[in-house]
């Protein structure tokens, strides 16, 4: 239990500020009620949050934040209380072993510690540098951990597109409903500002513009983020990523065969149940969809289901804001129960 005084302001430092989810992050807790962000700067000067954040509002502006040169110190100088890393894989591990060494709390954005260091090496193509850490980190998915990530000092926040066909698969895997020896299928689409800030030929804009592609197959890394936490083995779920000609959002279509027959009620009530501790889960009734501009700029998790006419074929929609549930206002979620505040606190 955290035992903090009513009306205790936070800093939270912001590592890799000058990035789509850094500068999301910074827009964000420049708005919270009970937290004070503040810049770090790692080795290089980087951008404004303001300059780097798709449709930046003048707050950022307005309020310029407090901005220090990052070094293992600074987090006692400072007096943060959690510092966040949307930074790559590499940094992260340096500078997480640091912030724990100053006693903060630390939610990494990157995936440095999301899988154990076997997978990691196997994924990322690298070895991981603090394996000794990995026992430590907790996976940030509130709707499935909330009292591990109350307790614990380190976030692995999940990436964008595992947070929407976790929270889609969830209910059905965890009370057995799902065959699956049929397997499993998710086919999900995100905005381009999912593939992060640095440009490259396939985010440029005569790539992206009037297209629609599929990239990574069976390669991408976020896999088996799915498959830990949904307990499945790689021959039951297949993935495939693929590039919408928009800045942001992500809508994820998934495919399962129910072990029975069942009713759409009792289908719906099964997620109800399964999230019904979860505020910023949504779910659809019949005859209306999840669309990506319903969630974006949001911390909202939009689902639909539908049932073929056999009660086994079912379809499940899930819609998220890459920048938000997928990284950014998930990763203040996660802040946000580790420090003992109000878990919707600065997200609605």
């Amino acid at each position: 239990m955290h035992n903090y005084s009513p009306g205790r302001r936070f800093r939270a430092g912001i590592l890799g500020h000058s990035g789509f989810s850094g500068a999301e992050l910074a827009a964000l807790l420049g708005k919270h009620p009970a937290v004070t962000p503040v810049l770090l700067d790692h080795r290089k000067a980087e951008g404004t949050a303001s300059e780097s954040r798709p449709h930046a509002g003048s707050e950022s502006a307005s309020n310029p934040l407090e901005r220090f040169a990052w070094s293992p110190t600074v987090v006692t100088e400072q007096k943060l209380d959690v510092v966040f890393t949307a930074t790559p894989p590499e940094v992260s591990m340096e500078v997480v072993p640091e912030i724990r060494a100053q006693e903060a709390r630390a939610i990494d954005l990157s995936g440095a510690f999301r899988l154990p260091a076997e997978q990691y090496a196997r994924w990322y193509g690298a070895e991981h540098r603090h394996p000794e850490l990995l026992p430590q980190a907790v996976y940030g998915l509130p709707e499935l951990y909330r009292e591990r990530i109350r307790a614990t000092c380190i976030v692995a926040n999940p990436g964008c597109y595992p947070t929407a066909a976790i929270c889609a698969l969830w209910p059905l895997l965890e009370q057995d409903w799902v065959d699956r020896a049929a397997g499993i299928v998710c086919d999900a689409k995100s905005g381009v500002t999912g593939a992060g800030k640095a440009p490259s030929p396939q985010t440029h804009f005569v790539q992206v513009s009037e297209n629609f592609s599929a990239y990574a197959i069976r390669k991408h890394r976020h896999v088996p983020e799915v498959l830990n936490s949904l307990r499945l083995q790689d021959d039951e779920f297949d993935f495939t990523a693929h590039l919408l000609p928009i800045q942001r959002g992500i809508l994820a279509t998934h495919y399962v065969r129910l072990r029975r027959a069942a009713e759409l009620k009792e289908v719906l009530d099964l997620y109800r149940s399964a999230y019904r501790d979860s505020p910023f889960m949504r779910l659809y009734p019949a005859g209306s969809f999840p669309q990506v501009s319903a969630v974006q700029r949001t911390n909202f998790c939009d689902i639909h289901c539908t049932l073929g006419g056999d009660g086994k074929r079912l379809i499940v929609v899930s819609c998220i804001d890459n920048l938000v549930k997928g990284a950014a206002g998930q990763a203040i979620q996660n802040m946000n129960l580790m420090l003992g505040l109000e878990e919707t606190a600065g997200l609605l």
